[in-house]
This record gives C-alpha cells, structure tokens and sequence, in this order.
C-alpha cells in the first residue's frame, strides 16, 4: 500500500491540470511544468472535488513504489507553479563572496580564480548580501540541483565550516590537532 500515492492531490486557485494518456502538464502564475508518468501509473482529474487522483495497473512492489513517487512529483509540480520552491544558501570565509552578474553568479571562494556559474533557464538567482544567495524556481529538482552545484563548489570544511551551506544546514566541526594539548 502506497500512503502517499492513495492521497488525492487538491489543485490551488489559478493552477490548471491538463492529463493527455501518460502526459501531465499544469500551468500557474509561476510557470508551465510537464511530467511523464511512469507505465504502471495512471492520472486523471477529478473535475467535481478539483483534485488529481493517480492510480496504479497492480500491487506490485514497483507499481507500489511508482505510485507514490508520481503522486509527489505532480504534487510538487502543483505547488512549484503556485508558490514555487526556494533554497537559501550561506558563503562563511574571510573574504568569500559572490554577486550576480546577470545571467552568471560570480564566486570568490578562496581559489586563485573566480567561479562563473551560469544560471539555467527556469531559475532566479538573487544575493540580497554578498554572503547569501537564494535560489527560486518553480521545478523543485531544477532549485534542488542548482542549489547543489553551488555548495559543490566549496563544501563547509570540517575545521573552521569554511564554505557555502544550506542556511539551515548543521556542520559538525572537528577539533584541531592543537586542541587537545
């Protein structure tokens, strides 16, 4: 049994649901996102309740395991084009930084040369500080994916949490050899 997948999927004001076979698309304020379903599963709208309800061919372990994963992407995608998603990283560093120079963010993070990372389509990037970056989109795996490469960059070190993080990441610092003496 899939408690997740069994759940119906409400849709918010000003977000339409088209299913056309396997091929789901919803529009809202914030964008236009598709989504094919897997074979096992199946869509439709339930046009009386305004609701999504997917379901699934059998009971198997894989169309199980389908069932809950579509369910979460089309429920992703419903509150993606409505409210859309957000991430909020943090640059700590003497003298690490960036900016936004329009469709690129310059990194300065310790290396002898600066890091350009080119912004894809779909996402807003913006740095309110020099040491904050928030990534904004409406595909949550597109925010979750460019907010990755970012940190990938400079990962927090384990000694001084020097680097870029998720602002409400915890890094567990180690201890000096020195600290012990």
């Amino acid at each position: 049994m899939s408690r997740i997948g069994n759940k119906a999927i409400s849709i918010t004001a000003g977000v339409e649901v088209k299913i056309s076979g396997k091929e789901v698309s919803v529009k809202g304020p914030k964008g236009e996102l598709k989504h094919t379903l897997t074979p096992r599963v199946e869509a439709s709208v339930d046009a009386d309740s305004n609701e999504v309800v997917v379901t699934r061919q059998d009971d198997s372990r894989f169309s199980k395991a389908e069932h809950g994963l579509n369910r979460s992407l089309i429920s992703n995608m419903i509150v993606g084009v409505s409210t859309g998603w957000k991430k909020e990283l943090e640059i700590r560093g003497t003298g690490f930084r960036g900016a936004v120079q329009g469709n690129k963010l310059n990194l300065n993070l310790g290396y002898s040369h600066p890091i350009n990372y080119e912004i894809p389509d779909g996402i807003k990037v913006t740095m309110p500080e020099p040491t904050k970056i928030i990534v904004e989109g409406s595909d949550k795996q597109l925010v979750g994916q460019v907010s990755a490469n970012i940190r990938f960059y400079r990962k927090p070190d384990a000694y001084k949490g020097k680097g870029v993080r998720y602002t409400d990441e915890h890094i567990a610092l180690k201890e000096g050899k020195s600290a012990g003496k």
